[in-house]
C-alpha cells in the first residue's frame, strides 16, 4: 500500500470517527465516548499527515510540523487545565479566531504559490478560474471569522460593552460589503492581482468586526454557534486549497452542524436566523434597563430554607450567574438534600441559558445532577403553575416576563421560562442590575418574588446550613420577614 493510499484510508477512518463524535455529543450519556472518538480521529489525521509529509518533503519542513504540533499540544493542554467553565465561551471564540486566521493564511499562501511564483502550470487551464475563486472565497470567510471571533471574545470577556453597535445605515453597510465582495470575486477570477487580495482581506476583516459588534449581548449564544459554523466553512475552504479531503469533510460537518444549531437557538429566542447572521438586522439596541420598576422584596437564606422545607415541588432554573459563582456543586447537594426529604426537585434549562449552547447542562453534569431531572424549557414550562418554589440562580433574561407581556420590549416574543407562575420565586442575584441583554426584569418586583442578594454559591451554602436535618416536606408557606426595599 502506497503512502498516499494509506493516508486516504486514514482520512476516511478519521472522518467516520468525527461523525461518531458528533453523534455521541448529541446526548449526555454518550458524550464522553463522543469526545474520545474525536480525539482518536484527530490523532489519526495528524499522524497520517506527518507520515505523508516525511516521505514527500525534506527533514526541515517535517521538523517544523512536529514543532508546531508539540507547541500547539502544550498550549492546548495548558489552557484546558487552567480555564474555568465560566471562561469556556470566550475560549471557544478565541479558538474560532485561530481557524479563521489559518484559512486566511492558507488562502494567501496558495495565491502567492500559484500566482507570484509562476506555478499556474500545475493547475489545468480550465480549473485555474475555480482555484482563483477558492482562494478569494476562502480568504473572505476566514477573515470574517477571525475578526468576528475576536469581537465575540471581547464581548464575552466583558472587555468591551455587550450592547449592539448601531452605526448609521448599518444594514446597508453589511449588504454593501457583500455586494462589493461579489464584484471583487468575479474580478479576481478573471484577472487576479495583489491589490484585489489586499482589498478583500481588509473588507472581510472590517465586515467580521461590524457583524458581531452589531449583535447585542442577548444574542451572544447564537453568535458563538454561528462563528462555529463560520470556522467550519473556513476549514472546508482551506481543505479545497490544500487538496485535503479530511479537512473538507470535517469543515462541512462543523459548518452544517453549527448552522443548524444556530437556527434551533434562533427559534428558541424568537429571532430570525437571517437577521442574526446579518449582524442584528432589524434589531435595535435595547434601553439601558437601569431604572427599577417598583419595590422589590429581599429574602434571607434561612427564609428561603423555610420555603424549601415546606415545599411540595421545587424547580431550579440556572443561568450564567451560577456558572460565575461556581455554585453547581452546592446546588447539586441542595438537590440531593431536598430529594431525601421527599420533595420533588427538577431543573428547567433554557436553550440559551449561559453564554454557550449547553453551558448549564455541562455544569450540572459535572456536579453529578441526575440527567432525568434536567428538563428543557418546553418540557417544564407548563408545570410552573403547580410548583411550590422556583429558585432562579443567576438567570435573568431567560425568565423575564416582559418577553410575553410587553410588546415594546426588545426581547418581546422570546420564549422564556414562566417561573412567575409558581407559588413562590427566590431570585439569586448580586444586585438589581439588568441582565446581559440590558433589559430590566419585572420578575424582581412581583409579589411572589423574593431577592436573595449575594454570591450564589455562598447563598446556597447558607440555605444548606439553615436546612440542617430539618423536617419533612409540608405545604408551601409564604415568605416570612421579607424586607420591602426601594
Amino acid at each position: 500500500m502506497t503512502s498516499m493510499t494509506a493516508s486516504r484510508a486514514a482520512d476516511l477512518v478519521a472522518a467516520l470517527l468525527f461523525v461518531l463524535s458528533l453523534a455521541g455529543l448529541s446526548q449526555h450519556r454518550t458524550s464522553r465516548a463522543g469526545v474520545v472518538y474525536g480525539i482518536v480521529g484527530m490523532a489519526l489525521a495528524l499522524v497520517a499527515t506527518v507520515v505523508v509529509s516525511a516521505r514527500s518533503v525534506s527533514a526541515g519542513p517535517v521538523a517544523l510540523i512536529l514543532l508546531a504540533m508539540v507547541t500547539g499540544a502544550a498550549l492546548g493542554l495548558w489552557r484546558a487545565r487552567r480555564v474555568e467553565m465560566t471562561q469556556m465561551p470566550e475560549l471557544i471564540a478565541v479558538l474560532h479566531s485561530f481557524v479563521g486566521l489559518a484559512a486566511v493564511l492558507v488562502g494567501w499562501n496558495s495565491y502567492l504559490e500559484v500566482e507570484a511564483h509562476g506555478s499556474r502550470g500545475r493547475i489545468a487551464g480550465d480549473l485555474i478560474g475555480i482555484h482563483h475563486a477558492e482562494v478569494f472565497i476562502g480568504v473572505f470567510i476566514g477573515a470574517v471569522t477571525f475578526t468576528g471571533s475576536v469581537v465575540a471574545y471581547l464581548k464575552l470577556s466583558a472587555r468591551i460593552k455587550s450592547r449592539p453597535l448601531t452605526l448609521p445605515g448599518k444594514n446597508a453597510l453589511n449588504l454593501g460589503a457583500l455586494a462589493v465582495f461579489a464584484v471583487l470575486t468575479v474580478w479576481f477570477t478573471v484577472s487576479p492581482g495583489l491589490p484585489l487580495m489586499v482589498a478583500v482581506t481588509v473588507l472581510a476583516l472590517a465586515l467580521g468586526w461590524h457583524l458581531v459588534a452589531s449583535i447585542g449581548g442577548g444574542d451572544m449564544p447564537v453568535v458563538v454557534s454561528m462563528l462555529n459554523s463560520y470556522s467550519g466553512w473556513a476549514a472546508a475552504a482551506a481543505g479545497f486549497l490544500l487538496d485535503n479531503n479530511l479537512l473538507i469533510v470535517t469543515g462541512a460537518l462543523v459548518g452544517s452542524s453549527g448552522a443548524y444549531l444556530s437556527y434551533i437557538m434562533c427559534q428558541a429566542m424568537n429571532r430570525s436566523f437571517l437577521s442574526v447572521i446579518a449582524g442584528g438586522f432589524g434589531i435595535e439596541a435595547p434601553p439601558s434597563g437601569a431604572d427599577e420598576q417598583g419595590e422589590h422584596r429581599e429574602i434571607r437564606a434561612h427564609e428561603a430554607a423555610e420555603l424549601l422545607a415546606r415545599a411540595r415541588s421545587v424547580v431550579i432554573t440556572p443561568g450564567y450567574g451560577m456558572a460565575v459563582a461556581q455554585a453547581q456543586h452546592p446546588v447539586a447537594e441542595l438537590t440531593r438534600r431536598l430529594r431525601e426529604r421527599g420533595i420533588e426537585v427538577r431543573f428547567g434549562v433554557h436553550p440559551v441559558a449561559g453564554r454557550l449552547p449547553g453551558h448549564m447542562n455541562v455544569l450540572l453534569a459535572e456536579a453529578k445532577v441526575p440527567y432525568d431531572i434536567v428538563l428543557e424549557m418546553d418540557e417544564i414550562n407548563d408545570d410552573f403553575a403547580d410548583t411550590s418554589v422556583v429558585l432562579v440562580i443567576g438567570a435573568n433574561d431567560t425568565v423575564n416576563p416582559s418577553a410575553t407581556e410587553d410588546p415594546a420590549s426588545p426581547i418581546a416574543g422570546m420564549p422564556v421560562l414562566r417561573v412567575w407562575e409558581a407559588e413562590q420565586v427566590v431570585v439569586f442575584k448580586r444586585s438589581m442590575a439588568s441582565g446581559y441583554a440590558g433589559v430590566q426584569n419585572p420578575l424582581f418586583f412581583r409579589e411572589n418574588s423574593g431577592m436573595l442578594f449575594g454570591d450564589a454559591k455562598q447563598s446556597v451554602e447558607a440555605i444548606l446550613e439553615a436546612l440542617g436535618p430539618g423536617a419533612g416536606p409540608g405545604p408551601t408557606a409564604p415568605a416570612q420577614g421579607v424586607t420591602a426595599m426601594r
